[in-house]
């Protein structure tokens, strides 16, 4: 495994990204590294859509064709970054594409990060096992705008994922034998990619969010990992800022009309 020593080489950190979303493909994964599609059970557009499209416009149309052919109609998202074709962004625009959201790719050095003590309570444990996972997942759900009908299906969606053996690492705080906070990592392509950050409503302000953030880069850097990467959302950015982690690159996310 190579190891990655500056946060300003995006490019493993996207491709951590890019392994990490398709992993939710429990309908439908896509190998090609040009053009990468994912599908799962859920009507959500970030657990659907193209990760990767690198063909060029002459190409962009018929992908346009076979992406609403395959994913069509679930909500689905096409997402656009540096590893992107150059210029796509305006080419599906072009074409009638509505950017929806932006995405800040964040990362640090995990070494210069300040590793705290665990807030007053909270236990911190890695999740293993359906009983777990389930609880896991019932945990970060509503935090990612999933409603309870959807939660069974988010939950044979994380059983599904076809990860490396050992990549992915969840970790779940509890409080009062309760999982109030979620955090996973993902450990691919020499970085160690930060995901699935929650906090109970009940229990925010406490810093439970910035210390399971912490807790998946601590077990990132035990495997020899220097670089830690995330996307944040807005008010996640403002938090991981002062935390010390620097904005590197970015997503752009689009959804195209129906065809």
């Amino acid at each position: 495994m190579s190891v990655v020593e500056s946060i300003h080489d995006s490019a493993p950190q996207f491709a951590n990204s890019r392994d990490f979303y398709v992993g939710y493909g429990d309908q439908k994964r896509s190998d090609d590294p040009e053009f990468m599609i994912y599908r799962s059970r859920l009507m959500k557009p970030r657990r659907n859509g193209v990760l990767r499209y690198t063909r060029g416009e002459d190409a962009l149309d018929a992908a346009i064709a076979r992406a609403h052919a395959e994913l069509d109609p679930v909500p689905w998202l096409w997402w656009v970054g540096a590893d992107s074709s150059a210029g796509l962004a305006d080419h599906l625009l072009a074409r009638g594409a509505a950017q929806v959201g932006v995405l800040p790719l964040m990362a640090a050095e995990i070494d210069r990060l300040d590793m705290p003590a665990a807030p007053p309570g909270v236990r911190v444990e890695e999740v293993n096992g359906a009983r777990e996972l389930a609880a896991w997942v019932a945990s970060y759900s509503p935090s990612f705008g999933l409603t309870p009908e959807q939660v069974p299906g988010n939950q044979a969606n994380e059983a599904h994922r076809a990860d490396a053996p050992g990549s992915l690492v969840r970790f779940a705080a509890r409080l009062d034998g309760r999982v109030v906070g979620t955090s996973a990592l993902f450990d691919r392509h020499g970085v160690a990619g930060v995901y699935v950050v929650s906090t109970e409503p009940d229990c925010r302000g406490r810093g439970i969010g910035a210390f399971l953030t912490l807790v998946a880069l601590r077990a990132g850097r035990e495997r020899g990992l220097r670089i830690g990467t995330l996307q944040a959302s807005t008010d996640g950015q403002r938090l991981y800022s002062r935390m010390g982690f620097e904005t590197v690159a970015y997503y752009r996310q689009f959804q195209l009309p129906r065809l």
